[in-house]
C-alpha cells in the first residue's frame, strides 16, 4: 500500500528533514558483535589477488568513526577491493559503481536506518544476508553457482556489506558476483550445447526436482554436471511429449539457451544495482525496495494507469519489435498508420538520426518510444500487409497521454434467478488495483482513480436497476491508501476507515469525511489469498461496519504495512542538479489497523463465508515471506458500526454451506482442488520417457473430463451485460509467426502492462457465481434496503439452497 497526495508530501517532508540531519551525523546502530571493520580490512580476503579502486569518500568523517577510523575528508578513500578468487573465470565485461549510484546507495541505507518502521530490528551484521540472497536472485534455480561460491562470497564480501554501502556507497560486490555468474553461465551453456550433441538415455528410472528455489547449490562441478544432465533430460522429455522428434526437441532446447545467453549479455549495471539494493531494503521487510530510474518510471505508470507514448503493446520476435495491439483511444489508434503485427525497424527523435532497433532489448525500445507529451517520434516500419519483407514505411506519431483502460475497474449486470422465478439484477464491480494520480499536478482530464471509477460504475449499475452488488477484489494487490479510504466511503457514512501507527507508536486515524454514500444496498466483497494491502483495508473496514458480507479464500494475503515512495533526487541536492536520472525507494513507514484495532498483518481478513480454493495449497501470503513484520493490535477507534447481524450472517452462511454440499459445480471444484493438491505434492518429476507418457495419459484423461464437465456447467452461467470505462478493448489479434517462434523478452507496452482476453468473466467462475447467490439471498433477507447502511434489519425465514 502506498500513500499519495498530501499524506505522501508530508512523508517526503519528514524524510527530507531526516536526510538533512544525516548530512551532519550518520547514525550507525551496531549489533551485539559488530562485523564492520575499517576499509583496509573490510574488503581484504585472506588469499586472493587485489585490485586498487578509488571510491568516493564516506558521507562525513564523523560518520566513518562509528565503525571505522576516520578518513581525511578532502581525500578520496582508496579501497583494496578484492577480485574474485583466481579459480573463478572472469569475463572482460566490467561494471563499476558510478558517483550517482554511490550517492543513492548511501542514501538508501540512511533512509532504512532512520525512517523504516522496522529499523530497530536490523543491525549491521544482518547485511551479510544480502550476498546469498542476491546470489539466489541471479541463480534462482541453483544451477550455475556451486556451494563453494557461496562460502567464498560470504568470506569476501559478506562481513563488509554494511560498511561498503553506508560509508562508501560501494556496490562493486554486486558486479563481481555477477561476473562470476556470467562466466559460470556462459561456460555451462557452452557445455549444454556440446551435451545436446550426445545421445540421451531416457529409459533410466531417475527423477528431477523442478522447483529448486529452496535447494542447495551443487557441492562440486561434477555434481553440477550431473544436475544439468537431469535438467536436459527433463526439457527434452517436455518437448518430445509435444510430438516433436529428438532432433526437433534438441533444436528447441538449444534455441532456448541461446536466447538465455543473449539476454545475459544484455543485462546492464542498473539492473544489477536494482537487484542488489532491493535485497538490502528487503532485510527490513518484504515490501521495501529500490527502483532504478527506468523501473521507477514503470512503477508510476502502473500506479496511475497512464503513460505518455504512442499507445501500442509491443513484443519481440526473432529480434524484431512487433506491434501486438493498438491501445484504443491512443495516438496510434487515432492516427490509423500503425497496425497490429507491423514490425518497427528504427526509431527517430526530432532532429536526430534514426536508430535501428533490431535485436535491441525490449525495455530499451520502449524507452525510445516513450517521451514528452506533444513530442513527435518517427518510426520506420515493415507493414504486416507487405508481401515483400524489404518494404519499409516511415510514419510520425505525436506522443500523448495513453490510459491503460484494460486495467481499470469494470462492471457487469448479471441476471440471477430469484426465489419467485423472476430474475434479479445484480451488479459486479471488478477492481484490479487501487490506482490513482501520483500527485496533484496533472490536469483533471488526465487523472484516473479507482474510487472515482467505481463511483461512476455504481451510478451506471444503479441506473440499470441493481438490487445487490458484489465488489470483486480478487488478485487486487493494493495501491494508494487514499484510494482505499475514498472507496470505503462510497459504502459507509463518515467514520474511521483505517488506523496507522508509525515506528514511534503514534497512531493516526484516517476517516471518510463524506456524509453521503454511493450505494447502500446489499453488498458482498469477494476476496482471495492475493487480495492484499488496500484491498484488505476496504474489506476489513466494510466487515467492521457490518456493511458487507465477505466471501472467498480462508483469509486474504495478510499485508498490513504502509509504504511511501521517495525519489532520490528530491532528497539529495546533487542528484537533483545532475542530468542523470536517479532512482527511488519504496519504504515501509507505518503499519495499519482496522477500525476495531486489529491488524491484518500475517492474519489477513477472514471471510464470513469460505469457499474451496486451489490458493490454499500455494505458498501465498505474507506469512510465507522472509522478514515479514509481526502481527499486533491497538485500541479500537471510535466508530459507529458493528459486525453484520449474526442472524443475517448465519443465515447467509448456512445457505451457502448447503449449496457447497449439494451443487455440481462445487463437486467439480473440489475434484479440481484435490487433483491440484496431489500434483503439488509431487516435487520430483520422472526422467523416464515412458513413465512420463503414462502420466501424461492420466493427466490428459483428467483434463478432458474436467473440460467436458466445465463445458456443461458453463451452460448455466448467469447472463450478463458489461460496463467499461473508456474506449472498448480491441479484439485480441494473434501474431503472424512460425509455429516454433518464441518471444525474446515476453510482451510489453510502454507501461509494461498488457491487456487480457476480452471475455471479462471466466467460464464457470464458481466463487463469483456463489457470491451472486449470497447477495441474492441477502436481497431476500433484507426487505428494508437501509439495513445495509444502518445495521438494522428484520430477519425473514431461513433460506433454502438455490441452484
Amino acid at each position: 500500500m502506498v500513500r499519495n497526495n498530501s499524506l505522501r508530501r508530508l512523508a517526503l517532508l519528514s524524510i527530507i528533514l531526516v536526510v538533512g540531519a544525516l548530512s551532519l551525523i550518520f547514525r550507525h546502530r551496531p549489533a551485539a558483535q559488530p562485523s564492520t571493520v575499517p576499509p583496509s580490512v573490510a574488503v581484504k580476503p585472506a588469499a586472493a589477488p587485489v585490485a586498487t579502486k578509488t571510491l568516493p569518500a564516506p558521507v562525513t568523517a564523523k560518520a566513518a568513526t562509528t565503525s571505522a577510523p576516520a578518513q581525511p575528508a578532502a581525500k578520496p578513500v582508496v579501497v583494496q577491493h578484492a577480485s574474485p578468487p583466481s579459480t573463478f573465470p572472469v569475463t572482460d565485461r566490467q561494471f563499476t559503481t558510478s558517483p550517482t549510484l554511490s550517492t543513492e546507495a548511501r542514501t538508501l541505507v540512511q533512509l532504512l536506518e532512520q525512517a523504516h518502521y522496522n529499523r530497530e530490528a536490523v543491525h549491521s551484521s544482518n547485511y551479510a544476508e544480502v550476498i546469498p540472497n542476491y546470489m539466489g536472485d541471479l541463480d534462482g534455480q541453483r544451477l550455475f553457482f556451486i556451494t563453494g561460491d557461496k562460502a567464498a562470497f560470504a568470506t569476501q564480501f559478506g562481513k563488509n556489506v554494511y560498511w561498503n554501502l553506508s560509508a562508501l556507497g560501494n556496490i562493486d560486490a554486486a558486479y563481481d558476483i555477477f561476473a562470476v555468474y556470467q562466466s559460470r553461465a556462459s561456460a555451462r551453456l557452452t557445455w549444454v550445447f556440446e551435451e545436446l550433441k550426445n545421445d540421451t538415455d531416457l529409459t533410466v528410472d531417475d527423477s528431477y526436482l523442478v522447483d529448486r528455489t529452496k535447494a542447495e547449490w551443487p557441492a562440486t562441478m561434477q555434481g553440477a554436471d550431473a544436475l544439468w544432465r537431469q535438467r536436459i533430460k527433463y526439457e527434452l522429455i517436455a518437448e518430445l511429449m509435444n510430438k516433436k522428434t529428438v532432433v526437433e526437441a534438441k533444436a528447441t532446447v538449444r534455441k532456448r539457451y541461446e536466447r538465455m545467453l543473449k539476454n545475459l549479455g544484455e543485462i546492464d549495471g542498473s539492473d544489477l544495482a536494482e537487484l542488489f539494493l532491493s535485497n538490502v531494503a528487503r532485510l527490513y521487510d518484504p515490501h521495501s525496495t529500490y527502483f532504478s530510474a527506468a523501473s521507477f518510471e514503470d512503477f508510476g505508470i502502473q500506479m496511475k494507469l497512464q503513460l505518455v507514448g504512442i499507445g501500442a503493446v509491443l513484443g519481440v520476435e526473432d529480434d524484431y519489435c512487433v506491434v501486438k495491439e493498438i491501445v484504443p483511444g491512443g495516438p496510434a489508434d487515432l492516427g490509423k498508420q500503425l497496425k497490429p503485427n507491423d514490425k518497427i525497424i528504427s526509431v527517430a527523435q526530432p532532429h536526430a538520426e534514426s536508430v535501428e532497433i533490431i535485436g535491441m532489448k525490449l525495455r530499451k525500445i520502449v524507452a525510445q518510444i516513450r517521451g514528452n507529451k506533444g513530442s513527435p517520434v518517427t518510426l520506420t516500419i515493415q507493414p504486416a500487409s507487405a508481401t515483400d519483407p524489404s518494404t519499409r514505411k516511415t510514419i510520425t506519431i505525436v506522443r500523448d497521454v495513453v490510459k491503460i483502460n484494460s486495467s481499470r475497474a469494470h462492471a457487469a449486470l448479471f441476471s440471477v434467478p430469484g426465489t419467485d422465478g423472476q430474475t434479479v439484477p445484480l451488479g459486479v464491480i471488478t477492481l484490479p488495483a487501487f490506482y490513482g494520480p501520483a500527485d496533484g499536478n496533472e490536469p483533471d482530464a488526465d487523472k484516473t482513480s479507482a474510487s472515482k471509477d467505481v463511483e461512476r460504475l455504481i451510478g451506471q449499475l444503479k441506473t440499470a436497476g441493481i438490487k445487490g452488488l458484489v465488489l470483486d477484489l480478487r488478485h487486487n494487490g493494493g495501491g494508494f491508501l487514499s484510494e482505499a479510504i475514498d472507496l470505503t466511503g462510497l459504502f459507509v457514512r463518515q467514520g474511521p476507515v483505517v488506523q496507522v501507527k508509525n515506528s514511534s507508536g503514534e497512531i493516526q486515524v484516517d476517516s471518510d469525511t463524506n456524509t453521503g454514500v454511493a450505494y447502500n444496498g446489499p453488498l458482498a466483497v469477494l476476496v482471495d489469498r492475493f487480495s492484499a494491502s488496500a484491498s484488505e483495508i476496504v474489506t476489513g473496514a466494510l466487515q467492521n461496519y457490518g456493511r458487507a458480507i465477505v466471501i472467498g479464500d480462508s483469509s486474504t494475503h495478510g499485508k498490513g504495512s504502509v509504504q511511501t515512495v521517495l525519489e532520490m533526487k528530491n532528497l539529495v541536492p546533487q542528484l537533483a542538479r545532475s542530468p542523470i536520472k536517479a532512482g527511488a525507494t519504496k519504504l515501509t513507514v507505518q503499519k495499519y489497523y482496522l477500525p476495531n484495532g486489529s491488524s491484518t498483518q500475517l492474519k489477513g481478513v477472514v471471510p464470513d463465508i469460505v469457499l474451496p480454493s486451489i490458493d490454499e495449497f500455494l505458498p501465498i501470503g505474507e506469512a510465507s515471506l522472509p522478514h515479514a513484520l509481526v502481527w499486533d493490535e491497538i485500541p479500537t477507534s471510535s466508530f459507529d458500526g458493528r459486525p453484520l447481524d449474526p442472524k443475517i450472517a448465519s443465515a447467509l452462511r448456512a445457505a451457502s454451506v448447503a449449496r457447497q454440499a449439494k451443487l455440481a459445480e462445487f463437486l467439480f471444484l473440489r475434484k479440481n482442488v484435490d487433483w491440484f493438491k496431489m500434483r503439488q505434492s509431487q516435487k520430483l518429476i520422472s526422467l523416464n520417457l515412458e513413465t512420463r507418457r503414462a502420466q501424461k495419459v492420466t493427466d490428459d484423461t483428467f483434463r478432458k473430463a474436467f473440460e467436458a464437465e466445465k463445458a456443461q456447467l458453463a451452460k448455466h452461467d448467469y447472463p450478463y451485460r458489461e460496463f467499461r470505462l473508456g474506449p472498448p478493448l480491441p479484439p485480441r489479434i494473434k501474431p503472424v509467426k512460425k509455429p516454433d517462434a518464441s518471444k525474446e523478452d515476453g510482451e510489453d507496452d510502454e507501461s509494461e502492462l498488457s491487456t487480457d482476453e476480452n471475455d471479462a468473466y471466466a467460464k464457470v467462475d464458481v466463487a463469483l457465481r456463489e457470491s451472486l447467490r449470497v447477495v441474492n439471498d441477502a436481497v431476500d433477507l433484507s426487505q428494508d434496503r437501509q439495513y445495509w447502511a444502518s445495521n438494522h434489519a428484520p430477519l425473514t425465514a431461513p433460506l433454502e439452497p438455490k441452484g
